[in-house]
């Protein structure tokens, strides 16, 4: 028996009725591109975070890259961000003709250490990018009094948290824009790539909407370059079934976490994710961590009994080949370097 790392089949085993009968009514409507699906998801969406705007795109990437246009950052600005993330993050910032600007993290969360931050701001910087990784908020109190501070807007990268809870409010509720991926294996996942930016700005959400369809608002019409990023009707159907069980599943994988906690606590080698009393940890990826050189060791233990793992992530952005442009060199960032290690 091979233990995979994410079973969709078992998690579509339980809604197969309601996915096949709503895929069937899609495709019986044939209105594939922002059909009725899409507008119903996105209300629904926006009522969940507690924002007043949703707007649906093609991936969790384009989230980004949508919204760092969206509030009009481009060329020769600067975006400070995490080096310890997927690219998608950095990249979204060089597509749009920025700089991403590299901060280190903190060691018990691994998302970005508010501490050094203000470090990282020059007359350039525009914006800072935290990341929610693997479904912990970050320290949002203090990135949005920095932000208040320098007159910066904050995108979250919320494309491992939906769901989290930052002291009572929902992860992507707090910046200029909250940005979701619903790639298969996320919290709440659809059948192929999709995202979605969550915003309480009416002119950014109208930006959005352009940008998303060609920089169209009325068809044939064109008011800025845009891009084809719309949300597939077939995949908002997918999505607004799933949301309504999407409580229940993160409840499941927060008493999983748990259990796994208290399972390996008294292993001297592994640390365990951290809890902190008022946020919401949603573990889109339960991570630990493995000291003393064991990480192999443990890794290969699981390839013999057939149980899937994956290491999140093996070398930090800032040392990537794709990266070196941008002058950074090992220990710049130790903190990030040595999660990347263990």
């Amino acid at each position: 028996m091979i233990i995979p790392l994410t079973d969709l089949k078992i998690q579509y085993e339980g809604i197969r009725d309601e996915i096949d009968s709503g895929l069937k009514e899609v495709i019986s409507e044939t209105n594939f591109i922002l059909g009725k699906q899409v507008s119903l998801l996105e209300e629904e969406i926006a009522r969940y975070i507690g924002i007043r705007y949703a707007v649906g795109v093609a991936s969790g990437t384009d989230a980004l890259v949508l919204s760092l246009l969206a509030l009009g950052i481009g060329k020769d600005d600067e975006v400070i961000t995490t080096p310890f993330t997927f690219i998608a993050t950095a990249e979204a910032v060089v597509r749009v003709g920025a700089k991403p600007i590299f901060c280190d993290i903190d060691y018990k969360t691994y998302n970005i250490d508010v501490t050094e931050i203000e470090k990282k701001i020059t007359k350039r910087t525009k914006a800072i990018i935290p990341v929610h990784l693997y479904g912990l908020p970050c320290d949002m109190d203090g990135i949005l009094t920095l932000a208040r501070k320098y007159n910066l807007k904050v995108i979250e990268d919320c494309a491992q948290s939906f769901g989290a809870e930052y002291k009572g409010k929902k992860t992507g509720s707090f910046a200029d824009c909250g940005c979701f991926s619903f790639f298969p294996g996320k919290n709440l996942g659809c059948y192929g790539d999709g995202g979605m930016v969550v915003t309480n700005n009416e002119e950014i959400a109208q930006r959005l909407r352009c940008l998303r369809n060609h920089g169209s608002i009325t068809k044939y019409y064109y008011a800025m370059h845009g891009f084809n990023s719309r949300l597939d009707t077939l995949q908002a159907v997918v999505l607004r079934i799933k949301l309504k069980y999407i409580d229940k599943w993160i409840n499941q994988r927060i008493q999983n976490a748990k259990l796994y906690n208290e399972l390996l606590s008294n292993i001297e080698s592994i640390v365990t994710p951290v809890a902190f009393s008022g946020i919401k940890h949603v573990f889109n990826y339960y991570t630990i961590r493995i000291k003393d050189n064991k990480r192999d060791k443990v890794q290969q233990k699981l390839k013999e009994n057939n149980i899937a793992y994956a290491t999140y992530y093996p070398l930090c952005l800032h040392l990537q080949d794709v990266y070196k442009d941008l002058g950074y060199k090992r220990g710049d960032f130790p903190m990030a370097e040595e999660a990347q290690d263990e």
